[in-house]
């Protein structure tokens, strides 16, 4: 196995490992569903996605759910949780990459992230209504979201989650990328060579 190849192997474990800590420090926002918890647990995979590209970001993004499954379980039995987290993190992630990738800046990142927030936003509104919030009503044995129920659920939970999470996320991205610029760079040329 050359250098690069480990590097990256190593890099990628341990921005997993510390994902999956981060996410174990979560924290519910007042007025929301309970349900819905904050947790930083995306900055890791951002550094991935900069530094080695989408692949190492969506590995660190799987490697924080698979181990936060073993840690905490799932009330459903099935990862349903985890599940929705590894869609997000994705839906989070990937528009920062390419954006990034084309304006190595602040401003790309800056963009990147508002861009990411936006489509996390949106594409968890759009996937709790279709799949996750039924997987959990199925699993859970509950009544079925109905009507105003579900409009409650995704307009005035849901979606304000994931906004106020991306913009959160977003101030912790561009204030560790001020201070990681010269890390970032040197992995870039070292896993580049």
């Amino acid at each position: 196995m050359n250098n690069k190849k480990l590097r990256k192997m190593i890099l990628i474990a341990m921005l997993g490992s510390i994902s999956t800590v981060l996410m174990q420090l979560n924290f519910p926002l007042p007025a929301l569903p309970s349900f819905l918890k904050i947790d930083f647990s995306e900055i890791p995979a951002v550094l991935a996605i900069m530094t080695m590209g989408p692949v190492a970001g969506i590995a660190v993004e799987l490697l924080k759910n698979v181990l936060h499954w073993f840690l905490s379980g799932s009330p459903t039995g099935v990862p349903v949780g985890e599940m929705a987290n590894f869609v997000t993190g994705i839906l989070f992630i990937m528009p920062i990459y390419f954006i990034f990738n084309k304006i190595k800046s602040t401003k790309g990142l800056t963009v990147g992230l508002i861009v990411g927030t936006a489509s996390m936003a949106i594409g968890m509104s759009v996937l709790n209504y279709a799949v996750f919030l039924p997987m959990y009503v199925y699993f859970l044995n509950m009544p079925p979201y109905t009507g105003d129920a579900m409009f409650n659920v995704i307009v005035l939970g849901i979606l304000p989650f994931n906004l106020i999470k991306g913009i959160m996320l977003m101030v912790v991205s561009l204030l560790l990328y001020k201070s990681m610029y010269k890390w970032i760079n040197q992995q870039q040329h070292k896993l580049s060579m």
